[in-house]
C-alpha cells in the first residue's frame, strides 16, 4: 500500500478527528493573537511561538502551513544558535515534508536535524528526537521500498526509546508495528509475525493503548493475507474493526474495511466486498486523500461493467490531481530549499566579503600607524639632527669665543708685560739716574738747597714706588677660570646698553668654570641673553640684578628685574620661555619663575656641575 495518514499516525500516533482539529485550530488562533501582542524584541520568544503554531498544525496533519511556521521557527532559533530547538523544528519539518510525499526532502531536513543533535551532550531529550528521527527515517526507505535501511532505522529508533526514561511503552509499540509492516511489505512474513507476538506479550500495552493493538492486529491480519494463511480470517479483521469502533479510530477503519473488501473479492464474495468497499470509499472520502484513490482502484476491481469504468475514471482523475498537488508541494519545497541555500550562500559571501573589509581595514589601520610612526621617528630623528648640528653650532661659537677672549687676553698679557718692560726700563731707570744727580747737588750745603733737594728725592722716590707697583699689578696673571664670567659680563655690557638698563653682576669665585660641560655654559648663556630679551620686551624694567652662587655643587643663577610682572599661571608660553624650558630639561636643570605685578619677575635657574 502506498504512503498515506496511517504513517502519520504510526509515527506521531496523533488524534485526528475533525473535532480534535477544530480545536487544534483555535489553539493556532490563540497563539497569533498572542504574537501580535507580543511587546519583546526577544526573537526566541517569537521563534516558541512559531514552533507551537507548526506543531499544532503538523500534528493537524496540515503539512503545507506546519512547514511555513516551523521553517520560520528555525531560522530564528539557528540565529540564536539554540541547536537544540533548531533540531527539534528540522524535525516537525522532515515529518511535514514526509506527509507531503517529499521523500528526498524529508531525509536531507532529518540528517540535518540528525547531525546538530550529535553536536549535543546525549541528554534523554536529545536521544528522544534522535529516536523520533531514525522513526521518521524508516518510514521514508519505507516508501521508498529500501526496505533494508527501513528495518536499520525502525531498530535504531527502538534501541534509543528503550534506553529513554520516562513512559514511551506506546512510542516502543508504534515503531514495533512499524517494523511489522516493513517486514510484511519486504514479504519478511515470519519476521512480521514474531514483531506481532512481541507486540500482544506485553499485556500493559494492548490494555492501556488499544490503538496500537489495532494497528498491529490489521498489519497482523494482512500479513496472514499476503502469505495465503487465511484460516484466521475475516475474524482478525472484524475484531480489529470492532476495538476501532469503540474507540473511535474513524481512519483506522478505513483501512480495515478496505482489507476485509480485497479479501471477499479474492473468495468472489461480491456482496460482501461491495459493502465494505463503498464503506472504504464514503470513510475516505472525508479526507480525499490516498485512501480515497486505493477504495475507488478496489471498487473498480469489484464492480463490472460502466459503474467499474466509472470507479476507474474517478480514480485516474483522483490520481492525477493528487500526483499534480503532491508535485507542486515537492518542488514548493525544493524552491523553498533552494532560495534557502541561496540566502546561506549569499550571507556567507557576505560575510566573507564583511571579514574581508574588516582584514583590509585593519592593514590600512596597522599600515597607517606604521607609517605614522615612521615619519613621526624620522622627525624626531630630523629634531635631534638638528638639535645636534645646533649643539655643535653653539659649541663652535662658545669654542670661537673662548678662543677670542683668549686670544683677547693673550694681547692683554703682552700689551701689560711690554707696558711693565718699559716702566721698568725706560722711566724708572731715567728716574734713578735724575736721583742720582739730585744726590750729587747735596755738595751745596746751603739749608734752603739741602731742603728742596731733599724734597725732589722723596717726591722722585714716591713716583718710582708708584711705578714699580703699577708695573707688577700689570704683570700679574689673570685668576683660573674668570673667561667665562668675562664672556658674559660682555654680553651683559652689551645687551642692558642697547636695552636702556642698569645692571649689577655678581660672582661666586667658589664657582670652578673649567668643571663645568661647555654644553651647560652655552645653555647659561643662551638663558641669560633670552631672559634679558624678554625684559627688554615686556617688562618695561630699568634694573636688572644678576647673580651666580654656588649652592651643594649646583650652580643658582637669578636674573630679579623691577619691571611691570606678570600672572604666571595665566600668562601663554611663547617660544622664547618654550626654549629656556627645553635648555633646561637638556641640562637637567630647574627653571622657576616668580612674578608680582609692578613689582619685578625672578627667574631662577639651577644647573649641577656635574
Amino acid at each position: 500500500m502506498k504512503f498515506n495518514l496511517l504513517h502519520i499516525v504510526l509515527m506521531c500516533v496523533f488524534l485526528t478527528t475533525n473535532a480534535q482539529i477544530t480545536k487544534n485550530l483555535e489553539s493556532v488562533d490563540s497563539i497569533q493573537k498572542q504574537l501580535k501582542l507580543l511587546k519583546t524584541n526577544d526573537s526566541l520568544e517569537i521563534a516558541g511561538k512559531y514552533f507551537q503554531i507548526g506543531e499544532i498544525y503538523r500534528k493537524s496533519l496540515l503539512g503545507d502551513s506546519a512547514y511555513h511556521y516551523l521553517r520560520k521557527a528555525e531560522k530564528l532559533f539557528k540565529a540564536y544558535n539554540s541547536k537544540y530547538e533548531s533540531a527539534m523544528a528540522l524535525y516537525g519539518i522532515a515529518v511535514s515534508q514526509t506527509y507531503d510525499k517529499d521523500y528526498t526532502g524529508s531525509e536531507l531536513t532529518s540528517t540535518e536535524a540528525r547531525a546538530i543533535l550529535n553536536e549535543l551532550p546525549p541528554t534523554n531529550n536529545v536521544n528522544m528526537y534522535k529516536a523520533y528521527i531514525f522513526n521518521n527515517l524508516g518510514i521514508v526507505y519505507d516508501e521508498l521500498e529500501q526496505f533494508e535501511e527501513s528495518i536499520n532505522y525502525y531498530e535504531k529508533s527502538l534501541q534509543l526509546k528503550r534506553s529513554l526514561e520516562g513512559d514511551f511503552e506506546r512510542s516502543i509499540g508504534l515503531t514495533l508495528n512499524n517494523l511489522l509492516k516493513v517486514y510484511r511489505r519486504a514479504g519478511k512474513y515470519n519476521l512480521a509475525i514474531e514483531k506481532f507476538n512481541e507486540i500482544v506479550a506485553n499485556k500493559n500495552l494492548i490494555k492501556n493503548y488499544p490503538d496500537v493493538y489495532v494497528l498491529a492486529l490489521g498489519n497482523y491480519a494482512y500479513t496472514l493475507y499476503q502469505s495465503k494463511n487465511h484460516e484466521q480470517l475475516p475474524g482478525l479483521y472484524l475484531k480489529a474493526l470492532k476495538i476501532s469502533d469503540s474507540i473511535g479510530g474513524r481512519y483506522n477503519s478505513i483501512i480495515l474495511h478496505q482489507h476485509l473488501a480485497e479479501f471477499y473479492n479474492d473468495l468472489n464474495k461480491k456482496d460482501s466486498a461491495k459493502y465494505y468497499g463503498y464503506k472504504a470509499k464514503a470513510l475516505s472520502e472525508e479526507f480525499n486523500n490516498d485512501d480515497l484513490l486505493k477504495s475507488l482502484r478496489i471498487l473498480s476491481k469489484i464492480e463490472t461493467g460502466e459503474v467499474a469504468a466509472n470507479h476507474l475514471r474517478n480514480y485516474v482523475v483522483l490520481n492525477d490531481s493528487l500526483q499534480k498537488i503532491e508535485r507542486a508541494r515537492r518542488d514548493k519545497f525544493a524552491r523553498i530549499r533552494f532560495e534557502t541555500k541561496q540566502i546561506e550562500q549569499e550571507n556567507i559571501r557576505i560575510n566573507k566579503e564583511r571579514m574581508w573589509l574588516l582584514i583590509i581595514t585593519i592593514v590600512i589601520i596597522i599600515t597607517s600607524f606604521l607609517l605614522y610612526l615612521i615619519i613621526l621617528q624620522r622627525n624626531k630623528n630630523k629634531e635631534l639632527q638638528f638639535a645636534q648640528k645646533q649643539q655643535a653650532s653653539n659649541e663652535e661659537i662658545y669654542n670661537l669665543m673662548l678662543s677670542q677672549n683668549e686670544s683677547i687676553e693673550e694681547a692683554r698679557t703682552l700689551e701689560k708685560k711690554r707696558i711693565s718692560e718699559e716702566l721698568h726700563d725706560g722711566v724708572l731707570g731715567r728716574l734713578f739716574g735724575t736721583r742720582l744727580s739730585l744726590d750729587s747737588l747735596n755738595m751745596n750745603n746751603t739749608e734752603q738747597a739741602i731742603k728742596t733737594r731733599s724734597q725732589y728725592i722723596n717726591e722722585l722716590k714716591a713716583i718710582e714706588e708708584d711705578i714699580r707697583k703699577v708695573s707688577h699689578e700689570l704683570n700679574t696673571d689673570f685668576v683660573s677660570g674668570a673667561g667665562f664670567i668675562d664672556i658674559i659680563k660682555t654680553l651683559v655690557e652689551t645687551q642692558t646698553s642697547v636695552y636702556n638698563l642698569k645692571y649689577k653682576l655678581l660672582h661666586d669665585d667658589t664657582i670652578n668654570w673649567d668643571a663645568v660641560a661647555n654644553k651647560n655654559k652655552i645653555h647659561i648663556y643662551r638663558i641669560i641673553q633670552e631672559t634679558l630679551h624678554n625684559i627688554h620686551k615686556h617688562a618695561n624694567a630699568l634694573f636688572v640684578k644678576i647673580s651666580f652662587k654656588l649652592k651643594n655643587n649646583v650652580i643658582c643663577l637669578t636674573l630679579e628685574d623691577n619691571g611691570n610682572g606678570f600672572d604666571v599661571d595665566k600668562a601663554k608660553s611663547g617660544i622664547g620661555l618654550k626654549n629656556m624650558t627645553s635648555r633646561i630639561k637638556d641640562i637637567k636643570g630647574k627653571l622657576n619663575i616668580t612674578s608680582t605685578k609692578n613689582k619685578g619677575t625672578t627667574v631662577t635657574i639651577e644647573v649641577p656641575i656635574a
